[in-house]
């Protein structure tokens, strides 16, 4: 009987070298020594529309790593573009009490890959605040480029989806009058993982549930049918002003429920252990550590 092959492809660290591969029950099939020299990461696989050609070279092959023995590393390292959605749930704009209608464009800011790290990986809290929040979001990767692309055809350009822990160091993102850049780019407090997972049809995004746990308790739960920018808009809205290349990874917002919100605040803190899951996609898993 053949062993079907899921759909998860990972970049990890092992035995001293960047590496990636496809993600079983088992354990992980390490593609690098078959790929490494056609394409050194996952993002020069999505560059070349090569997904599927992965998944199939590992059908009938055994792991190679068990999960706990590699550290996990962001799907794409370096992408050309990180691009974050703010306030794009309708109760995470009521949130704000500030009396104001839900607002008719996006909020958009950049983050720096170093702000994140890995699935399994900790966090880090800054000496400099101890608000460190978290906000679990659907994330897409770009597979096709493009300039102006329309909302009917935005989904011809996606090539996968993964999860982000968008963490945030809430004093910081008010620091200025116009941007929250300060808050949400510091090293580490934030996670992206924990693998790809290949687009193929609306149904993988257009309404499926968003959960982040924090120690196990639900804080954030939401559908993404309630979004108030759909995945096809933002895709269509951020090529408008700038030109999307493959690998180029858009976190897409997220629901109502992060720790500014409760009365008090409730801020992460060393120990604290963050689960962010999605339907079709897989959950990330993040612990909390200060910086040492």
């Amino acid at each position: 009987m053949t062993r079907s092959i899921p759909a998860r492809l990972a970049a990890f660290h092992a035995n001293g070298a960047d590496r990636y591969g496809v993600v079983t029950d088992d354990g992980i099939i390490d593609l690098t020594p078959d790929f490494g020299p056609r394409f050194p990461r996952l993002k020069e696989v999505i560059e070349a529309g090569a997904l599927d050609e992965l998944l199939e070279a590992a059908e009938g092959r055994d792991p190679a790593y068990r999960e706990e023995d590699v550290s996990f590393l962001i799907p794409i390292a370096d992408p050309e573009k990180l691009i974050c959605v703010g306030v794009n749930f309708p109760s995470r704009n009521e949130e704000y009490k500030d009396g104001q209608a839900a607002p008719s464009k996006p909020s958009l800011f950049i983050r720096f890959p170093r702000s994140f790290v890995g699935h399994h990986h900790n966090l880090v809290r800054p000496p400099e605040s101890e608000q460190l929040d978290y906000e679990g979001e659907v994330t897409i990767v770009i597979g096709k480029g493009g300039r102006r692309i329309s909302e009917e055809k935005a989904y011809e350009h996606i090539a996968a989806l993964t999860l982000c822990n968008e963490g945030t160091i809430r004093d910081w993102v008010r620091h200025a009058k116009f941007n929250v850049t300060q808050g949400k780019n510091f090293d580490a407090t934030g996670a992206i993982g924990p693998w790809l997972v290949p687009f193929r049809s609306a149904d993988q995004l257009d309404d499926i549930e968003l959960t982040t746990r924090v120690n196990g308790e639900v804080r954030q739960q939401d559908r993404t049918s309630r979004m108030m920018f759909d995945f096809r808009y933002i895709v269509s809205y951020v090529s408008t002003f700038t030109t999307l290349v493959p690998g180029d990874v858009i976190v897409c917002g997220t629901p109502t429920g992060a720790g500014a919100r409760f009365e008090p605040p409730i801020w992460l803190k060393p120990g604290d252990v963050i689960e962010v899951e999605a339907e079709g996609i897989g959950t990330l898993v993040n612990g909390v550590e200060d910086e040492r």
